[in-house]
């Protein structure tokens, strides 16, 4: 009876029915998100947290990251070793691990799955590229020593530590049963049509069927080499309106809801039998300034919009669910991480600013942003404060398209975003994507660099950001972060961040071991205390 309550309920999830009180099956994960941006399950064609957070369940990678301290963690490679150059890292692979099909992994599955990613350049293929890594190199990159050693020749002078965290991820770091696949094959394909709706991976699940905008289900892999999940099945539903995952988990029907909006997750905060939780994750808010227009070229303006933010104020009553303060251009969770320098609120200090910038009755302005509301609320309250320093700011709202389109054509004064890197704990994963600007021309186009996209370039920055990333000293790397944190505080850079992005999400009291950011986040962990 039991199964069959269960299987009903599932069938009552698929179907939209939503029964006047329930509970979720004791071996089964029902959970809400929104999978609007899922179109494949090819780990080389995925894009977005949605689709990772799915296929981080599926396929394996050679290492993963610890979720509270973003430590590298061995998971298909048992050990690595890198090399004294930092040129080559060389894995030994853990001799038990079998795909789902019960095929052995071995060191030729992990250079086929690489090479693929590459020779099919899609959209997983660009942070190898961005790296030196070419589809023609594949025999050069990755080398098989036997079939469980594999190495990986760095095309370039990089940090082994930064490739390595960002193979961790689901879909370029996803490893493949290579005999599956091309058993799947199509026309040369690569078996791309075949895993589009099947899986070939060893990871602690198997996709059991999706269907685009409705739903994912994940089947308990048997053949899994860890220890079996107390979930047998992972139902992840399409629901795109956070009052009905608020509703689901209230009326028993949702284990977790992964995409609910501020109003619902304060509701359900009230809640005794649920649990709100929030994750910094990666990324910031920010209020940026385009070098373009003359005033902001003058550091003392810039310097007066830094005391012209309200950071405790605007993290306190917008922010909550969406993120926490945060005011370096470097995750808290990266290695080298400062503590913030300690901006407030100072209007006096600002004006003085801008007095001896030339400006002492202020100015005119535009201030762009998204019409999302957490970004609509953050920047009316920097146009309040900012107009108590005489500097009156024209809000101009538009969709993503149009405010970051604006960005990427260098026309705009002001604005306020979201971005900055950091799926991977290394400060260059934000460095370079708010700082770093190797050639500031507008022919040069360098849209993937924010540096870019507001005309800030410092020589001495890009240089030392370089330095870092190659240094082979550990400690001295991390002091080298240090300093050119502190150097960005006083040359005062074109981005300035007033909170760390966060993820947040709510699940039933009962439920154990989740982790709710999508970049890390499996489900072989997870319990049921019943």
């Amino acid at each position: 009876m039991r199964h069959l309550l269960a299987g009903a309920a599932i069938a009552a999830l698929l179907t939209g029915a939503v029964p006047a009180s329930a509970e979720t099956p004791d071996d089964q994960l029902i959970a809400g998100f929104a999978m609007t941006n899922v179109l494949t399950m090819d780990p080389a064609a995925i894009t977005g947290g949605e689709a990772v957070q799915i296929l981080n369940n599926v396929y394996d990678a050679l290492l993963e990251l610890e979720p509270r301290g973003g430590k590298l963690l061995p998971r298909l490679a048992e050990s690595w070793t890198i090399a004294p150059d930092n040129m080559s890292v060389t894995f030994t692979l853990r001799p038990d691990a079998v795909f789902a099909s019960g095929n052995p992994v071995t060191a030729e599955d992990v250079k086929f799955s690489l090479a693929r990613v590459l020779q099919l350049g899609q959209a997983q293929a660009s942070g190898l590229t961005s790296r030196g890594f070419t589809a023609e190199g594949v025999d050069e990159h990755f080398v098989v020593e036997d079939d469980r050693s594999f190495t990986i020749n760095l095309p370039q002078a990089d940090d082994p530590k930064l490739l390595l965290m960002y193979l961790t991820q689901a879909g370029v770091g996803s490893v493949l049963d290579s005999k599956l696949v091309m058993e799947n094959e199509a026309d040369g394909d690569m078996g791309q049509a075949w895993l589009v709706n099947n899986s070939a991976g060893s990871g602690a699940f198997t996709l059991g069927g999706w269907r685009a905008n409705e739903y994912v289900i994940l089947t308990r892999n048997d053949n899994f080499w860890g220890e079996a999940p107390d979930m047998a099945r992972v139902l992840m539903r399409h629901l795109p309106e956070s009052q009905s995952q608020r509703l689901g988990l209230e009326q028993g029907d949702l284990d977790v809801g992964f995409s609910l909006a501020a109003p619902d997750l304060k509701a359900l905060e009230a809640n005794e039998e649920i649990t709100v939780e929030t994750q910094p994750t990666a990324g910031f808010y920010y209020l940026a300034v385009s070098m373009e227009d003359e005033r902001y070229a003058d550091p003392k303006v810039r310097e007066a919009l830094r005391y012209l933010i309200d950071y405790a104020g605007i993290n306190a009553a917008i922010m909550p669910y969406f993120g926490v303060e945060r005011q370096r251009p470097i995750n808290s969770a990266a290695f080298g991480a400062l503590e913030d320098p300690g901006y407030a609120l100072d209007v006096d200090k600002a004006r003085s600013l801008l007095a001896e910038a030339g400006y002492p009755d202020g100015f005119a302005t535009t201030l762009r942003v998204i019409s999302d509301q957490e970004f609509l609320d953050a920047a009316t309250a920097i146009q309040g404060t900012l107009a108590q320093a005489g500097i009156d700011a024209e809000i101009i709202t538009g969709d993503g398209g149009q405010i970051y389109g604006a960005m990427r054509e260098r026309d705009f004064e002001l604005l306020v975003g979201r971005g900055g890197g950091g799926q991977q704990p290394h400060p260059d994963s934000n460095l370079r994507a708010l700082v770093y600007n190797p050639d500031n021309s507008q022919e040069a186009g360098l849209t993937n660099y924010q540096g870019w996209r507001t005309s800030y370039q410092d020589e001495e920055l890009n240089a030392l950001i370089e330095a870092a990333l190659v240094e082979r000293v550990e400690a001295r790397q991390v002091e080298m972060y240090q300093e050119i944190q502190q150097l960005i505080d006083s040359k005062v850079t074109s981005i300035q961040p007033f909170s760390e992005r966060v993820v947040s999400a709510a699940f039933q009291d009962e439920v154990a071991g989740l982790v709710i950011d999508p970049w890390i986040s499996r489900f072989e962990d997870v319990t049921k205390a019943r």
